[in-house]
């Protein structure tokens, strides 16, 4: 599967390791980066202080900005794409944090801005992980603008991660079991992953995931 992917995305929780996975991906396949910009989003600090007010121009400022990014993408079979975004996502959080209204405003933004042939990818990775181990790989990284970030949140995203992966069905998904495979930082659970997704047969595979 790894070898015939020209566009790969790396998915996960906030915290799974997934834009460190990415970059390392892209290093080995000597791949396009897409990547998410958080530190280009204005309001990303303040939505952590106050998300009521702040959670409407925060997704929109990411919707904005992933569709910038994705209207460029052209993977081609000299030239291959990892990103650390997927795009059929972006209304998991809107449903997370915004109000009712709020809420309606956006999914007609997202129906006008979503590109009528928006790009689907070869391949997927799903980090999955507990919200604990989240909050944790959070702290350690110490971002500012993550400090006010709640294990109670965290596990909302990453119960909206789950469903909405269960659900998934545009391109095949690997899911890795981020509570004890770390490919992001370790060597060889990177190598391991690599060679599981060489050898990628079926639809939806499962490792290292404790069912």
């Amino acid at each position: 599967m790894l070898e015939k992917a020209r566009y790969i995305v790396i998915e996960g929780p906030i915290g799974a390791g997934k834009t460190s996975l990415a970059r390392r991906l892209n290093e080995r396949l000597a791949a396009t980066p897409v990547l998410e910009q958080p530190e280009l989003n204005p309001f990303l600090a303040r939505f952590y202080q106050d998300m009521e007010r702040w959670a409407l121009p925060t997704q929109l400022a990411f919707l904005y900005q992933r569709i910038d990014q994705l209207s460029s993408l052209r993977p081609t079979d000299s030239q291959r794409v990892v990103s650390d975004f997927l795009l059929d996502k972006d209304p998991l959080f809107a449903g997370l944090n915004l109000g009712d209204d709020e809420l309606a405003l956006y999914r007609r933004l997202f129906d006008s801005l979503r590109p009528q042939t928006p790009p689907v990818p070869d391949l997927v990775v799903y980090l999955q992980a507990k919200p604990e181990t989240l909050i944790e790989r959070v702290r350690k990284r110490g971002l500012d603008a993550e400090r006010r970030i709640s294990e109670s949140y965290l596990e909302r995203v990453a119960d909206s991660y789950a469903r909405f992966f269960y659900e998934y069905q545009a391109a095949p998904v690997f899911i890795v079991d981020a509570e004890i495979l770390n490919p992001a930082d370790q060597d060889e659970d990177f190598e391991l992953l690599v060679e599981r997704l060489r050898n990628m047969r079926s639809f939806r595979e499962f490792f290292g995931y404790a069912a």
